[in-house]
C-alpha cells in the first residue's frame, strides 16, 4: 500500500423511483448584477504589484521584507491599493470551472425543492425530521437561488442556466438525506479541488464565501442521518472532471445555448457493498455516539466499473473516456490530506470488476507529548473516514492536493462516493 500525502515525509512519516421531471424553477439569474459589473480597468491574471521575489525563508519566519504600507507584510495578491477587484474570469480555467459549479448549485436546489414538495410533513416525522428541519432545508434551497445568481454574476450573460434532471435515486425521506449528504460533499469537494487554481482571485473570495456555506448543509445532512457530523479532521477536494463524472449522468437536457462543458467524464464506477448510513433505527441527532461505524480497516470492498465509450450527461453530448491505455491495478482512496492506494485483487473475467482492501493508517501519527512546546494526549484522524471518493486506475503516482489532478491520465473508472463513516 502506497501513501501519497501534502509534505508525506515530514508531516505523515509514511504516513447513493419514479418520478415528475424536474425543470427550471426561474429565469432571472442570468442578468448580471452591478455589484459585480465589470471595471474601468481589467487586470490580467498576472498583475501583483507587492509580491517581493520568491526567496522568502519559511524556516526563519517573520517579516523579511519592507513592508508597501503601515502594518501591512510584503506579498499576498491583491493587496495593493492599485489591484482594483475583476469579479470575472481571467482563465478559460476559470471559465469552464465556475459555470460546472454554477450546474452543481442548480442541481442542489432543484433536488431540496422537490424533496419538499414530494415528500409530506408526516413523512418528514417519521424520519425524525420536523417542521423545524423542514424549513431548514427549505432555507437551504433559498441559498441555493443566492448561490447561483452569484455565479451567474460572476460568469455574466453567457451563463448556463438551469437544466432537467433524471429521477433521483430514492423513493422515501431517509434516501432524500442520504443521496444529499453525498451530492453536497461532491459539490463542496469539487469546488475545494479547483479554487486555489483561480486566476480570478476576486471570483475566488465569492466563491469562498459560497463552498463554506455548502460545507454546512452537507454536514447537517450527515445530522439528519444520524451521522457523526465531522468525522474528520480536513475536507478534501477533487478534481473538476471528477465532480462533472458524478454530477452529469443527472442530467437530462440544457438550454440549447448552454455551452458544453470541457471537463472529462470518466466511466462509472460501482460500490457494489458501499456501506448503507440509512439505518431504520438511527434518528436525526447533533452528534451521535455509534458503537460500530460504517466501515474498518481490512473491509473487502467490492467494485465494478463501466467501460469507456457511453453517452452520458445533458442531450446526449458528453461521452464516457480515459487518457489511459493501461489495465486497472490500484485504487486511489482521496480522503482529508491523503491519496492513499491499495491494490485491485480478483479481477472479473470481463476485466469489470475486482475488490480491494479497505486501507488504514492516520493523517498524523497517533502520537501524544509535545509541538512547538504544547502538550496533548494521542490522538488519531484515521485517513479512510466520512463521506470521501475512490477511483480505479493503472498506476500510483505521487499527488498531493494542490495537485491532485495529475492524477487524471491514470484514471480508468470513478470516482465513487464511499460511505467510510
Amino acid at each position: 500500500m502506497k501513501l501519497s500525502s501534502v509534505l508525506a515525509t515530514t508531516l505523515l512519516l509514511g504516513g447513493a423511483i419514479a418520478a415528475p421531471t424536474h425543470g427550471r424553477l426561474y429565469a432571472h439569474l442570468s442578468k448580471p448584477s452591478a455589484a459585480l459589473s465589470e471595471p474601468s480597468i481589467k487586470l490580467t491574471a498576472s498583475d501583483n504589484s507587492t509580491s517581493p521575489v520568491n526567496s522568502y525563508d519559511y524556516l526563519k519566519g517573520g517579516v523579511q521584507n519592507p513592508e508597501p504600507a503601515p502594518y501591512t507584510p510584503a506579498g499576498g495578491t491583491g493587496t495593493d491599493p492599485k489591484d482594483i477587484p475583476f469579479y470575472h474570469p481571467l482563465s478559460d480555467f476559470d471559465w469552464e470551472s465556475l459555470n460546472l459549479a454554477l450546474h452543481q448549485e442548480y442541481i442542489e436546489l432543484d433536488l431540496f425543492r422537490y424533496a419538499l414538495k414530494r415528500f409530506s410533513p408526516a413523512e418528514f416525522a417519521a424520519a425524525g425530521i420536523d417542521d423545524a428541519g423542514r424549513y431548514l432545508i427549505e432555507f437551504m434551497s433559498d441559498q441555493e437561488v443566492g448561490h447561483a445568481r452569484l455565479i451567474t454574476n460572476i460568469l455574466g450573460p453567457n451563463a448556463s442556466k438551469e437544466c432537467k434532471y433524471q429521477d433521483y435515486p430514492f423513493d422515501d425521506v431517509k434516501g432524500f438525506i442520504d443521496f444529499s449528504q453525498k451530492l453536497t460533499k461532491w459539490g463542496e469537494a469539487g469546488v475545494y479541488g479547483f479554487l486555489s487554481h483561480l486566476d480570478s482571485r476576486a471570483a475566488a473570495t465569492l466563491l469562498t464565501q459560497s463552498i463554506t456555506t455548502e460545507a454546512r448543509q452537507q454536514m447537517i445532512f450527515r445530522q439528519f442521518e444520524g451521522l457523526f457530523p465531522m468525522s474528520e479532521w480536513f475536507e478534501p477536494g477533487i478534481p473538476q472532471s471528477w465532480a462533472w463524472t458524478l454530477l452529469a449522468p443527472w442530467i437530462t437536457s440544457c438550454p440549447q445555448d448552454n455551452q458544453k462543458l470541457a471537463w472529462q467524464n470518466f466511466p462509472a464506477l460501482n460500490i457494489t457493498n458501499n456501506p448503507d448510513p440509512q439505518n431504520p433505527y438511527v434518528a436525526p441527532a447533533i452528534a451521535p455516539l455509534h458503537s460500530q461505524g460504517l466501515s474498518y480497516p481490512g473491509r473487502k470492498v467490492e467494485l465494478r466499473w463501466e467501460q469507456p465509450g457511453k453517452t452520458v450527461g445533458p442531450d446526449g453530448k458528453y461521452t464516457t473516456s480515459v487518457q489511459s491505455t493501461g489495465t486497472p491495478k490500484f485504487v486511489a482512496w482521496v480522503s482529508q490530506l491523503n491519496t492513499t492506494y491499495t491494490p485491485i485483487e480478483g479481477i472479473s473475467a470481463d476485466g469489470l470488476g475486482g475488490y480491494t482492501i479497505q486501507p488504514g493508517g492516520t493523517v498524523f501519527p497517533p502520537e501524544g507529548g509535545l509541538v512547538n512546546g504544547t502538550a496533548f494526549d494521542p490522538v488519531a484522524d484515521p485517513v479512510v473516514n466520512s463521506t470521501m471518493f475512490i477511483a480505479v486506475t493503472d498506476d500510483n503516482p505521487y499527488v498531493t492536493p494542490f495537485n491532485l489532478s495529475l492524477i487524471n491520465k491514470h484514471v480508468l473508472a470513478g470516482p465513487a462516493v464511499y460511505a467510510a463513516g
